[in-house]
């Protein structure tokens, strides 16, 4: 039996043996060079990429430390493209490769920044010098190297723009020193001051914005001033994208990183992502994105039993993106995606300053004394956010214009538990007198959002002589859901006191039920006409039609049944012109007047049973609030420096804004409502700097200076803390951002690098109009029912004014070959960081603040394939 095996084997052998001169003469060719610097040495770590010009095919290769590279293709034409950072790119193109045969192509770089592409400024591609506006566009490979991770980091690079830390998934941008004070969860029907879109479609929601995972984003762009021409009434005083990476036809590569990473006084953390780009055949292409990230906690949580709950704001982070690029024909593209992130946390970056259920003043209950980065919590607190968007992009070249549409849906459903027992007892044991048994009882406020956005923008652009042009409309509508409902299982019992109402179930509190319906059209058009080589006027109209339908419902003990529909509606045009002079080939000026504009709202009513008679005179008949519009002026001017190895960018800009939109607390009544303030004013300084003097270093620096202030007061000033002179809250005066990156040969076949960077953001913030109206609290505001009386004294102070801070993140790592992999150390001082004021019932419930992630080690690894 074993005879014909081993006749078989033989023959095999033979064969094989047979074939091996046939296998050394290989069917493929060979492309390779020597990448040298404009003084002639060896640049090691240049990035090549090989595309086949007939199949779109492409694979990569890496310079070594001499400089050469090398890489076997099947035989064609190609063309070979360099780049590294620090170098202007590099293309060389028709090199024919045959079958057993080397072409040799050698590349001399000459130093210069790479300027990235934007696509937003006026919806068509243009260098960032060549931009006639204000813009930023972080890349992914800066915003990796500084520690980023988020669009709060983004803000912290980027002059000019800052974000509100509100908690997890929850991030209110600001522009040129324009915000109206904190929205908070119980407002939703604010409307977004800065615009923000994923690629094309628009993502913003007010407060509901989504925190996106920065994996396999190109960029983020970010315009400065008023957008309202092109991207329509959330863009008031500016518009950021995330640019994500699109389906590539023809390619077939993909990243996969993973990391981990400790906070020091935390808990761990941890992530793997991964990217895939493929073909699907010669007119098709697939690029599916995919992430998890483990957010680790570091703040903790004392119980009523005075035990600690450590790192109680854990959570996770994961979700993924799947696009498929179609071409149709030569002209026409198609491609469908679908988003989706789940967002998952146990609780917030939060510290009490003042609990009325945990006070270290106390004679009569356990007292507590808290200290940083620790709160008090009855209950565990919860956070939920899921969000999909589907999208579809379709654009035919018609050859002297392009049509491009763009129809996107959004899902967005998030859920809220909050541990509001310390609110429910100001009013059951302060306002009511109600014994501990019962101001003490569990009360999880149940806070729940569902909306729905279907948006279509179809428009046209074109290029005809000296003229570029686009028109469009643009159609939206969104429906909303909000409702809170204070469950406190037990009340009724314990008291005798009936709370089912209307709609209210047993023991629920407070019980509110709202529905949104808005509606809004736009039609738009822009152009750029270029008077000579040197001068070009841009100018661009927008007209909008909005409205907008309220349903809202309110029941329960605290406030009664109130059933108070509304309505409202606005029209309106933005325009804009622009100015741009090319000074040389590498300086522009540009000056510009445009307008932007903030749709108006239909405030809540007031929860009348727990308001004092002065809180109710104040904040009674303000049913709704008008649209906020502003006028912006501007000049700046942006140039290439050292021969194209540095580049500056700067803007001064003076805002005009009418009928600022302020948020303000109505203190006893535990509501929140939108006042108009007739005149504010906005006037700053932004801009970049960036130099790279050789391929070994690099630099980057950023910042702005706003002088942002109130014109009016609204009486009375003294509760609503709209006074004229102030500055307008949220915003800092002055923030700035430094990072400086050094790369060098570590071995003959790995370079080196370790990247630095620091933001400032600068003091006298404040969160609210209302806040400097605060600083002192009388615990014995409810006498005779204080809880926990008598108390060893009677006034608590506390800052409403949030200090500076600078945050340091360092990075030091290697590439080799296709790997990628680093240590770094983010909030490397470890800087406690005040983010937000917050309070309930006026501060009379609770004080706290929201604060930044203490000092975090991590390493993280990359790989290409």
């Amino acid at each position: 039996m074993s005879r014909p095996r081993t006749r078989a084997w033989a023959v095999v052998t033979a064969f094989a043996l047979g074939a091996l001169p046939a296998l050394g003469q290989s069917s493929e060719g060979r492309i390779s060079g020597t990448i040298r610097d404009a003084l002639g040495a060896a640049v090691p770590g240049v990035a090549l990429t090989l595309i086949n010009q007939a199949t779109n095919a492409s694979q990569t290769a890496t310079s070594s430390t001499d400089g050469t590279y090398s890489a076997s293709v099947p035989p064609g034409v190609y063309s070979v493209a360099a780049a590294l950072k620090g170098f202007a790119r590099q293309t060389r193109k028709d090199l024919k490769v045959e079958a057993g045969a080397t072409v040799t192509v050698d590349f001399a770089l000459e130093t210069r920044l790479e300027e990235e592409v934007t696509v937003t400024a006026l919806k068509r591609e243009s260098s960032l010098i060549e931009t006639p506006l204000s813009v930023a566009a972080p890349t992914e490979d800066e915003l990796r190297s500084w520690g980023v991770q988020d669009i709060e980091g983004v803000a912290a690079h980027v002059g000019g723009m800052t974000v509100q830390n509100l908690g997890p998934g929850q991030s209110q941008v600001a522009m040129r020193g324009i915000s109206a004070g904190q929205i908070v969860r119980d407002q939703p029907g604010v409307k977004e001051q800065v615009g923000v879109y994923l690629d094309e479609s628009v993502i913003s929601l007010s407060l509901f914005t989504p925190d996106l995972d920065l994996f396999d984003v190109r960029r983020v762009e970010v315009l400065r001033g008023p957008q309202g021409t092109l991207f329509g009434s959330g863009s008031l005083s500016g518009t950021v994208r995330y640019i994500s990476n699109p389906p590539e036809m023809g390619v077939r590569k993909g990243v996969f990183e993973f990391g981990g990473s400790a906070i020091d006084g935390g808990s761990l953390g941890g992530d793997f992502k991964l990217a895939l780009n493929t073909p699907l055949g010669d007119k098709a292409s697939a690029r599916i994105v995919g992430y998890y990230d483990h957010l680790p906690g570091f703040i903790d949580a004392v119980t009523p039993n005075l035990s600690t709950d450590e790192d109680v704001n854990t959570g996770q982070r994961f979700g993924g993106r799947a696009a498929i690029a179609i071409a149709a024909s030569d002209r026409l593209t198609v491609t469908p995606r679908i988003v989706y992130q789940r967002v998952k946390m146990d609780g917030w970056n939060r510290e009490d300053a003042f609990n009325i259920l945990a006070n270290p003043y106390t004679t009569t209950r356990p007292p507590v004394t808290l200290g940083e980065r620790q709160e008090f919590n009855q209950l565990d607190e919860e956070y939920t956010d899921d969000f999909v968007l589907g999208d579809l992009n379709i654009n035919y070249n018609f050859g002297s214009a392009q049509l491009t549409s763009i129809s996107s849906y959004t899902y967005r459903d998030v859920l809220v538990i909050r541990d509001t027992t310390s609110l429910t007892a100001s009013v059951t044991g302060g306002n009511i007198g109600l014994p501990e048994s019962v101001y003490t009882i569990d009360s999880p406020l149940y806070d729940a959002t569902t909306a729905k956005v279907f948006t279509e923008e179809l428009r046209v652009a074109g290029t005809r002589d000296r003229f570029e042009w686009v028109l469009g409309g643009f159609y939206s509508h969104t429906s909303r859901d909000y409702g809170q409902d204070l469950r406190t299982i037990g009340f009724e019992d314990a008291t005798g006191i009936p709370t089912e109402g209307v709609v209210a179930p047993k023991d629920s509190l407070f019980y509110s039920d709202l529905g949104y319906k808005l509606d809004q059209f736009a039609l738009f058009g822009e152009g750029t006409f270029s008077v000579t080589d040197r001068l070009s006027i841009t100018g661009g109209l927008r007209y909008y039609n909005f409205s907008e339908d309220k349903e809202q419902i309110f029941d329960g003990f605290f406030v009664g049944y109130v059933s108070q529909p509304g309505t409202t509606e606005a029209d309106g045009v933005a325009p804009r012109l622009i100015l741009n002079y090319k000074v040389s080939e590498s300086t522009n000026l540009n000056a510009q007047v445009s307008k932007g504009f903030r749709l108006g709202g239909i405030n809540d009513p007031l929860n009348e049973p727990i308001c004092t008679p002065a809180d109710l005179v104040t904040f009674s008949g303000r049913d709704q609030w008008k649209d906020e519009t502003v006028w912006n002026y501007e000049i700046g001017a942006k140039s290439r420096l050292a021969g194209g190895r540095g580049q500056l960018s700067l803007a001064a800009f003076y805002m005009d804004i009418k009928d600022l939109q302020a948020t303000v607390t109505a203190g006893s009544c535990s509501s929140r409502l939108i006042f108009n303030v007739p005149d504010s004013r906005s006037q700053g300084i932004e801009g970049e700097f960036s130099f790279a003097p050789s391929r070994h270093f690099d630099f980057a620096l950023s910042g702005s200076y706003n002088d942002s202030e109130l014109q009016s007061t609204v009486e009375p000033g003294s509760v609503t803390g709209i006074v004229a002179g102030r500055r307008l809250p949220t915003v800092p005066e002055f923030q700035m951002a430094v990072a400086a990156t050094g790369q060098w040969d570590w071995t003959s076949s790995a370079l080196g690098y370790a990247t630095m960077s620091l933001s400032y953001v600068g003091g006298d913030r404040y969160t609210q109009v209302g806040d400097l109206e605060l600083g002192r609290l009388n615990m014995d505001s409810f006498a005779p029912n204080t809880i926990g009386g008598p108390l060893t004294q009677q006034f608590l102070d506390y800052e409403t004014l949030l200090p500076s801070y600078t945050i340091v993140n360092a990075r030091i790592g290697v590439v080799k070959g296709k790997w990628d992999v680093a240590l770094y150390a983010n909030n490397l001082t470890d800087e406690h960081a005040l983010l937000a004021f917050d309070r309930e019932r006026g501060t009379r419930a609770r004080i706290f603040y929201l604060t930044n992630q203490p000092r975090t080690f991590g390493l993280t690894a990359r790989v290409n394939f």
